[in-house]
């Protein structure tokens, strides 16, 4: 494992538990009831953001197999 992969494993690790805090704040917030919708559909919109980071990290951590 190089620096690279080690560096990519850490933002991995932090977008990751972004994704969870960020998730559980809309849980949160829907099961409050009274919330305010723009800002719901923008951590929503963040979420989403996050999960294509997510892959993306994830895919540079895949070795590419050729078949």
């Amino acid at each position: 494992m190089n620096l690279d992969e080690d560096a990519i494993r850490e933002h991995l690790t932090e977008v990751i538990e972004q994704h969870r805090d960020l998730d559980d704040a809309i849980t949160a917030m829907g099961a409050a009831g009274s919330f305010d919708a723009l800002q719901l559909q923008r951590m929503k919109k963040r979420k989403l953001a996050l999960k294509d980071e997510i892959e993306k990290f994830q895919s540079m951590l895949v070795p590419d197999i050729i078949a």
